[in-house]
């Protein structure tokens, strides 16, 4: 079989593997569709581990079952996992499954920029999800991005009726805002560096749209009745803007840490005024198997506008191309490898 084998971020290859030969509890499973996350061309994250096959958003078709397995059969459609938590130790026990041992050491064979993939008895136990039949395998690369999403604004605690500032409008901050507004948010806001993506953000719901390199703070406060936002998402890994959130938020209020900054790099803090602000700031990772099944329905309900989400379909083939758009921001947003195409 083929897949896309990772060396660097401009250097990604068509390479011949064998198709994994699966165990008794395990399952086969042929990639119809799967999507490229942020977190795909974090050179600085992916390179450690290269040359790897990546992919952790695939949507395709039961191709064959292990002896054991009785919960799928050949031909299901299906979306899996790549992470999934023991559901028994102390973090699982505390709704902290994505600091669980066991799904920070889970993944499949090979990645989902290849032709099949072997699920893990863990995976297909845990992680693997039968997809209702109105759903499309390109619809569904968004069930692990979605449920991300909700699990955050749930850790943040997130209520009908918040004002919510979104700062970063890439994907991620276009399912935050999408969600934020079909969720019940009283005003939406968002920001970016980018006059393309401030447009997507408009299209996708928020009520006021402000270029990240400006007075974000005072805009917020100007357009929500004088006050910060009840809830900031940090939707990118630039420190700055990290800071900037802690001013954008309401007294109060809470900052949700959903960006990534490579290791190493630190923030300022006022202590003094971050004390008296009574702002909560709180971090997110990853998605539990409940968070999956939510984020399925809130798709089926049309929450998320993932048609127009969707900018580029990619052969396999054309994987170097799917990460070199995904890596420049410029006009895309979601980017689909197709790896039977």
């Amino acid at each position: 079989m083929r897949a896309a084998v990772y060396y660097a971020n401009d250097d990604v290859r068509i390479e011949e593997r064998p198709v994994p030969e699966i165990g008794p509890e395990e399952v086969l499973f042929r990639v119809e569709a799967c999507g490229v996350c942020g977190s795909d061309v974090m050179e600085w994250y992916r390179i450690k581990k290269a040359p790897r096959v990546l992919g952790h958003e695939p949507a395709g078709v039961v191709e064959k079952v292990g002896e054991k397995v009785t919960r799928f059969k050949p031909g299901d459609r299906i979306f899996a996992n790549h992470h999934v938590p023991c559901g028994e130790c102390r973090y699982c026990r505390r709704d902290q499954e994505t600091v669980c041992r066991t799904l920070r050491s889970t993944n499949f064979d090979p990645g989902g920029f290849s032709e099949k993939i072997r699920l893990p008895a863990i995976n297909v136990e845990k992680g693997t999800f039968r997809l209702p039949d109105s759903m499309s395998f390109d619809e569904a690369t968004f069930i692990e991005p979605v449920a991300c999403a909700l699990r955050g604004q749930r850790v943040a605690g997130f209520k009908p009726g918040a004002s919510v500032a979104v700062l970063g409008s890439g994907l991620a901050g276009l399912l935050h805002v999408a969600l934020a507004r079909a969720r019940g948010a009283a005003k939406v806001f968002a920001t970016d560096i980018s006059d393309w993506r401030l447009d997507r953000a408009r299209e996708f719901g928020a009520d006021g749209v402000f270029d990240g390199n400006e007075d974000v703070p005072e805009l917020v406060r100007t357009d929500n009745g004088d006050r910060g936002a009840d809830l900031v998402i940090v939707c990118t890994a630039a420190i700055p803007v990290l800071n900037q959130a802690l001013r954008v938020a309401d007294a109060g209020g809470t900052v949700l840490l959903y960006g990534v900054a490579e290791p190493g790099k630190l923030m300022q803090l006022d202590v003094g005024a971050f004390w008296a602000s009574a702002v909560r700031l709180v971090s997110t990772y990853a998605n539990s198997p409940a968070d999956a099944e939510e984020a399925i329905g809130a798709i089926g309900d049309g929450q998320v506008p993932i048609g127009k989400m969707i900018t580029h379909k990619l052969p396999l083939a054309d994987t170097l191309e799917a990460f070199r758009l995904t890596a420049g921001a410029g006009e895309s947003i979601k980017v689909i490898v197709e790896p039977n195409r």
